[in-house]
């Protein structure tokens, strides 16, 4: 059997990162996969940063996610496409910041980071993506039309897709493909202030995946972001204080 653990949508928060990390190490998986948004909107993007490089340096794959692309070089059509106007202001100040806070080589780690990464695990393939195939904007939606889900399904050969973006963890089991989606490590939007990563156990032909929960201290994230005072950082921090999008 191998098991890999799965997580994304970091977004700055060092302090979740660090115990989720614990976890997966506790765990003791056979890969480690990361799908992108690694620093924009937390207090810690640097060390967010430094985290998820030291677990590449422990063999984990990573690849870029859409808020990775506006920090790294302010292309906020490709990040946030559906701003047809142009993102927000705080948007835009949550990316300036992020990239000011990072030296010229972890901004170039992050750009060099690759949309897509594939692990076959005998038979199985596994495609590691921010989204969905092909894309780093185009979410597995929960509300989304079936057809539509189906299409981006076809986007690829692999058996399982691992994934974030939306920040709402789950697992969809179509029984010719399956859905990882971790939710997020550090900005989750379910309502439980944790941080979410996946368990998923290959074996044979059979695929099983978890959605895991670790808790971090929410509150000292919360006032860390309120106390920088961007645009839009009360409701990041509540967001983080109560895992609920507050907009």
């Amino acid at each position: 059997m191998t098991r890999i653990a799965v997580l994304s949508d970091v977004h700055g928060n060092a302090a979740a990162l660090e115990a989720v990390r614990r976890e997966v190490r506790a765990s003791a998986p056979d890969a480690v996969l990361v799908a992108g948004d690694l620093v924009m909107n937390g207090p810690e993007p640097g060390a967010a940063l430094d985290g998820i490089r030291e677990l590449e340096a422990e063999g984990a794959l990573v690849v870029q996610g859409n808020t990775d692309i506006a920090v790294v070089d302010f292309d906020y059509a490709a990040a946030f496409p559906w701003f047809t106007d142009g993102p927000p202001d705080a948007f835009r100040s949550a990316a300036e910041w992020a990239h000011d806070a990072l030296d010229d080589g972890q901004i170039d780690w992050l750009r060099r980071l690759p949309a897509e990464r594939r692990l076959w695990v005998d038979d199985t393939l596994v495609l590691l993506t921010h989204a969905s195939p092909g894309s780093q904007t185009a979410g597995f939606d929960a509300a989304l039309d079936a057809s539509v889900v189906l299409e981006r399904l076809s986007g690829t050969d692999a058996r399982v897709i691992c994934c974030g973006h939306t920040h709402l963890p789950e697992v969809r089991d179509f029984g010719w493909k399956q859905i990882v989606n971790d939710g997020s490590a550090g900005w989750v939007f379910d309502g439980d202030p944790t941080a979410s990563w996946a368990l998923v156990e290959i074996e044979g032909e059979e695929v099983r995946a978890q959605i895991k929960r670790t808790p971090f201290d929410a509150l000292a994230v919360a006032n860390a972001i309120s106390a920088r005072g961007l645009p839009g950082d009360v409701y990041r921090a509540a967001t983080v204080r109560t895992g609920k999008p507050v907009r």
